[in-house]
């Protein structure tokens, strides 16, 4: 696996949870680790400027997501959408605020770390097909990210 983490603030404690939740993502979907994803951290008014150029909402999100590939609607690959540096799969690209992060984990009454794997996690599903639109998608995406973080010992505390 090939994973790119960028940074626009100084903030190396997440490096960790981050893998972790990427590694554990890819296992739940049964995902060859022959693949490269790319997560930047940033700040609030960096995420924001994404969110309004691309999602064309105002104001700072917590993650963006930004797939490489594209999914039928039985979450089947398009072979089209398949791109490759080298023998690694692009899944795609993650940007996590985390000054938005450490907000959410104050408000949640849980851990930094906990916020950012939540945050990777949710994102990764993004890449790998998932959305939240309709409510049964909704649920089976929220399942997941339970099942995942139960994986990597950080459940809602």
């Amino acid at each position: 696996m090939n994973l790119l983490i960028e940074r626009t603030i100084e903030e190396n404690a997440f490096d960790e949870v981050i893998e972790l939740a990427v590694k554990a993502a890819l296992a739940e979907e049964d995902m060859d680790e022959n693949c490269e994803i790319s997560v930047t951290l940033c700040t609030n008014s960096e995420i924001a400027e994404l969110n309004e150029e691309y999602m064309y909402r105002t104001g700072p999100t917590d993650v963006l997501s930004f797939p490489q590939l594209a999914f039928d609607e039985d979450k089947c690959i398009y072979e089209e959408s398949l791109t490759y540096n080298g023998d690694n799969l692009l899944l795609g690209d993650i940007v996590i605020s985390l000054e938005r992060a450490k907000e959410q984990a104050e408000e949640f009454g849980h851990s930094e770390r906990r916020e950012v794997g939540f945050l990777t996690v949710h994102s990764m599903l993004h890449l790998l097909g998932y959305d939240h639109m309709e409510d049964s998608d909704r649920e089976e995406m929220q399942a997941k990210e339970k099942k995942i973080l139960a994986a990597m010992n950080l459940p809602r505390e």
